[in-house]
């Protein structure tokens, strides 16, 4: 019976030192080459056992018998998008790798890796990586457990603070975690193994530990089927020629086979192979195949690669395409679920999208349509039609992908968040439903009536009577057209028939905003010459309303209220009241 490699995803916190650590277990320096040292695409290593056995003497040491072949190591960018990778019936990672600073403990990013692991059902060792920024730390040559052992009592306690702290936050995600050699039944307990990616110091011991939960716990599930199947993962583009890099995670896929790629809303993409490439083992390049078997990375140009999308899976086709358009559409369906109701959601991958939804899910923040691919004219279009239903979902969140210059263009009062790491983006849409409903309930609460004051411009009269026109400006809160007026001494003064801004109508004036109002039946000689300021009439149970309600005014408002309180308190006296 043969077992293929493990596939082997590196996650974690952006900074936290995936990449560097990735580096350490291939012997590389990839992270030099990277953009602002943060990794921007996912890349895949070939990491064979021969390989492995040099890089950590331990293996031959403890005495660890390894039937597989090696392992394919994925190192994904921060982002739970990337852990999300996914093939039918769970993820697409055998095992993960959770990097986390020791000194930094559980981060945003680390927590939603952590939910996806736990939602994926991925069984993962935690790598706590950056034990040499411990302040005094010493790297001894006498292995890991003793090294951590024969540290200066200070930094031991330091040490152990760090890391009793973390195995108490794990513990609040609902898993038990320890050091490695304090754990004997894996299947119980989550291991850490402090490393540093810098020293070096703690990597054998996290390549044994990966070789031994591998060859122990996941040897069963390894077994090599015969039918070839994968996952699309990036469409990159290498001079003039379009290239896909993909997992092969099951079976066997030869140059001369046909594939049936899923389409996100369409039937299977049925195309042959052009050129098939592998990986090469601990190498960025890619060598032509004629055959290759699972797991490994492959480098793909298709005869057809129109409509290709970032993470669908593919299979091997052998004139099935009704099968497998329905295993497709099964597939996609079971993890790309949408409500009645709600936002529009676009990512650039399946897995992307996938890991969107689940976070947006977790916020109760419920999802009408998603897709995957740039925002569109017809994404703006559909969340159009939320404004009438719902002003909280005429907004569109977009993770690792652009606006269409022609739905820009239309957006109008659609609200459009983008963003490429996903726990901004999930922060944003929540801040903006807050702020939203807050803007909503504030509408609704001045509907019944509005708070303002008005200074009297006596420089600026129009007219004396029928109607009286003057100046005003606004002070605090907003005038609208039909609005009661009253004067200092809560006596009435008339409605507000029209306002205009530089000679034009219009419906409302906002605070500092001067304009010129008509207020039919009054005179402004008698009743407003000796006049200062003018406020909104509020009736007794308006002003609790508003009095309870002040959490959704400004600092203004809540200043005019009790300005408006005061004269009422003083007339009040004046006559006895």
């Amino acid at each position: 019976m043969k077992i293929r490699q493990p596939i082997v995803t590196v996650c974690g916190h952006v900074d936290h030192g995936k990449t560097s650590l990735a580096d350490a277990l291939r012997g590389t320096h990839v992270q030099e080459g990277e953009k602002g040292g943060i990794t921007q695409k996912i890349s895949f290593t070939s990491y064979p056992i021969e390989q492995l056995k040099k890089a950590c003497p331990l293996i031959e040491k403890s005495g660890i018998k390894l039937d597989i072949p090696g392992f394919l190591l994925i190192d994904t960018p921060g982002h739970a998008a990337f852990t999300n990778l996914r093939k039918r019936g769970g993820s697409l990672a055998d095992l993960a790798v959770l990097v986390i600073d020791i000194n930094d403990g559980i981060k945003p990013q680390t927590a939603e890796v952590i939910n996806i692991l736990k939602l994926n059902k991925t069984p993962f060792i935690i790598a706590l990586n950056k034990i040499d920024n411990i302040s005094g730390w010493r790297k001894l040559d006498s292995g890991l457990q003793k090294s951590i052992e024969m540290q200066p009592l200070k930094i031991k306690q330091i040490f152990d603070e760090r890391y009793m702290t973390l195995i108490g936050s794990l513990n609040s995600y609902g898993f038990d975690a320890d050091l490695f050699f304090n754990i004997n039944d894996f299947t119980k307990k989550i291991a850490l193994i402090p490393c540093s990616a810098k020293t070096k110091e703690g990597i054998p011991e996290l390549i044994m530990m990966l070789c031994g939960v591998s060859q122990k716990y996941l040897a069963n599930k390894l077994t090599l089927g015969k039918d070839a199947k994968g996952v699309m993962l990036e469409i990159k583009k290498e001079k003039s020629t379009n290239y896909i890099e993909a997992i092969l995670y099951d079976g066997e896929l030869s140059k001369n086979d046909e594939i049936a790629v899923a389409s996100f809303e369409a039937t299977p993409i049925i195309t042959k192979i052009r050129i098939l490439e592998e990986i090469m083992p601990l190498s960025p390049k890619f060598k032509p195949k004629n055959k290759v078997h699972a797991s490994t990375g492959l480098r793909i140009q298709l005869v057809s690669k129109e409509n290709i999308l970032p993470g669908m899976p593919f299979v091997i086709y052998k004139n099935n395409k009704e099968e497998i358009e329905q295993k497709f559409k099964k597939e996609i369906s079971e993890n790309i679920k949408t409500d009645k109701h709600g936002i529009i959601a676009k990512a650039d991958s399946l897995g992307s999208l996938e890991a969107l939804l689940v976070l947006l899910k977790q916020q109760n923040i419920s999802v009408v349509k998603a897709g995957i691919g740039n925002i569109s004219k017809t994404d703006i279009i559909s969340a159009k039609a939320n404004l009438e239903i719902n002003e909280l979902d005429a907004a569109i969140v977009g993770f690792n992908v652009s606006v269409e210059e022609d739905a820009g263009a239309i957006k109008g009062k659609i609200r459009i968040l983008t963003d490429d790491v996903i726990y901004k983006l999930i922060e944003n849409i929540v801040e903006f439903r807050a702020s939203k409903r807050k803007e909503i309930e504030k509408q609704r609460l001045m509907g019944l009536t509005t708070l303002c004051k008005l200074k009297i411009l006596p420089q600026y009269v129009f007219r004396n009577t029928k109607p009286a026109i003057f100046g005003v400006r606004i002070e605090a809160g907003k005038l609208i057209s039909n609005l009661n007026l009253i004067n200092d001494k809560v006596e009435k003064i008339g409605r507000v028939k029209n306002i205009q801004s530089e000679n034009k109508s219009v419906p409302e004036a906002k605070e500092n905003m001067e304009v010129a109002i008509s207020i039919p039946g009054v005179n402004f000689e008698r009743q407003l010459k000796h006049k200062e300021f003018l406020y909104s009439n509020i009736s007794s149970s308006q002003f609790k309303n508003f009095k309870k309600n002040k959490d959704l005014l400004t600092s203004n408002e809540i200043k005019l209220l009790q300005e408006i309180a005061e004269i009422q308190r003083k007339i009040k006296a004046d006559w006895g009241m």
